[in-house]
């Protein structure tokens, strides 16, 4: 996707277009809607703010998987957030299918144990490998961001099953990231929960600022709600990137 058009000689260029191309690939966007139309008109309008699109269950469930071939298509990476967790073999077909699609990324819950996240990363890699697609990774969700009952030592843990079964990162949450530390020279940590300061937390309950998050060390940021739930998406994005410039 173009990061935006370039404005004629002698006039300034809008704002949109001095989006930062380190900060663009360092922000996901969440699209948990149930209509692809809806979607598509979503990370078009906010394409310059985003370098990757999250394709979540709802969506998914939806439009099937035609909606992470269309953004892969589109230029964006693909976060096709799943949460996979099954038995090995199911997991290791199911992965297959979503490498073949393009995705950059894919979501398998840690829980699930070294075996399952082995079948995974051997299924998403094969079937991208199949497809003729660059080589996509496992992202281990360790604890969700909804969850404030697990102790440092079962992150931990997932860290290393995650390493262990050569998954390419980490699902955790902002408060996680020092904890996850050790880990950062292997995995690559991919942060949900981020609300500007003062926003509406949902049914988050550890959460942080985009600014916050960065600064202790998040690879990738997942903005959804505070976003796609504003009145005016593309006055929140603008708002989303100045809080990190600032």
């Amino acid at each position: 996707m173009a990061d935006g058009a370039t404005g004629d000689a002698g006039t300034e260029e809008p704002e949109v277009n001095r989006v930062p191309v380190d900060i663009r690939s360092r922000l996901a966007l969440a699209l948990d809607v149930d209509d692809l139309i809806e979607a598509k008109r979503l990370a078009a309008s906010l394409s310059p703010y985003f370098g990757t699109i999250k394709v979540g269950l709802e969506l998914y469930l939806a439009a099937g998987p035609t909606s992470v071939g269309y953004f892969a298509e589109a230029g964006f990476d693909v976060f096709c957030d799943l949460k996979l967790h099954d038995i090995p073999n199911t997991v290791e077909r199911a992965a297959r299918v979503v490498g073949s699609l393009g995705a950059r990324w894919m979501t398998c819950h840690t829980s699930g144990g070294l075996t399952m996240l082995r079948a995974a990363v051997v299924g998403l890699t094969e079937g991208a490998a199949n497809a003729g697609m660059p080589t996509p990774g496992v992202l281990g969700v360790t604890v969700l961001t909804s969850d404030d009952t697990a102790t440092s030592a079962e992150l931990s843990a997932r860290c290393d099953l995650a390493v262990d079964a050569s998954c390419g990162g980490i699902i955790c949450a902002a408060p996680d990231l020092e904890d996850t530390e050790p880990w950062a020279d292997r995995l690559a940590r991919v942060v949900p929960g981020i609300r500007l300061p003062g926003g509406d937390t949902h049914d988050q309950s550890r959460v942080a600022s985009p600014s916050d998050a960065l600064v202790a060390g998040a690879d990738l940021l997942v903005i959804g709600r505070m976003v796609t739930a504003a009145e005016d998406p593309v006055a929140a994005a603008e708002e989303l990137v100045a809080s990190v410039l600032s």
